[in-house]
């Protein structure tokens, strides 16, 4: 009895296409939730700052702030949410908020 022979070639093109679906499928989930918060009303640079703040912030109170609303986002208690009460969308922390950019 022969073994079948492995098409490597065909193997590694199909994982570079999985590979390459994943990555469409996350950037378009990230441009999704972009607009679902309400990012999408600010500037690319102001986006990107703030981004680039909160990823470079060594602040776990305000880390810990963040994971907590967006936990409460993602729960439906997000911007529907504070639609109804008059909220702005923000975290209502800006001390934090400065902090985390200094």
């Amino acid at each position: 009895m022969m073994r079948k022979v492995r098409d490597y070639d065909a193997e590694l093109k199909a994982l570079g296409d999985k590979a390459k679906a994943l990555k469409a499928k996350k950037v378009q989930q990230l441009g999704e939730l972009v607009v679902a918060t309400g990012a999408d009303a600010l500037d690319t640079e102001t986006l990107a700052g703030v981004l680039l703040s909160a990823f470079k912030t060594t602040d776990n109170a305000a880390k810990e702030a963040w994971r907590a609303s967006g936990a409460a986002f993602f729960q439906g208690r997000g911007r529907k949410a504070e639609r109804r009460s008059g909220g702005n969308g923000e975290s209502g922390n800006q001390a934090d908020a400065g902090e985390a950019q200094g």
